[in-house]
């Protein structure tokens, strides 16, 4: 309705075209759901390449996101694990130091 294409509206609804079909759709399957006229055909199709793009680069900004996060994780438990090392070199050195005595 946004792109002034509500006459395509019914049938869209009547064949449960939703927004995950509606990123399937190509130029003939846009005509046989009654999109006769290829200026409307190429308004939707423009649209539907630049929600694609958007998508994708959604989908990459998150899974950059993702990388970033299990990377910092890592990161905190090779720490954690420096840290328990030194305490456990600590305490040895320590019952060590004692026993010397």
């Amino acid at each position: 309705m946004s792109l002034n294409l509500e006459q395509y509206v019914s049938e869209f609804s009547a064949q449960n075209i939703n927004g995950e079909h509606l990123l399937q759709l190509d130029g003939s399957k846009l005509k046989a759901l009654g999109m006769t006229s290829s200026q409307d055909r190429a308004i939707i199709k423009r649209k539907l390449k630049e929600m694609k793009a958007s998508l994708e680069k959604a989908r990459k900004a998150q899974e950059k996101m993702e990388k970033q996060r299990e990377k910092l994780r890592k990161r905190e438990q090779e720490q954690l694990q420096r840290r328990s090392r030194k305490t456990d070199k600590c305490s040895s050195d320590a019952t060590e130091g004692t026993n010397e005595q």
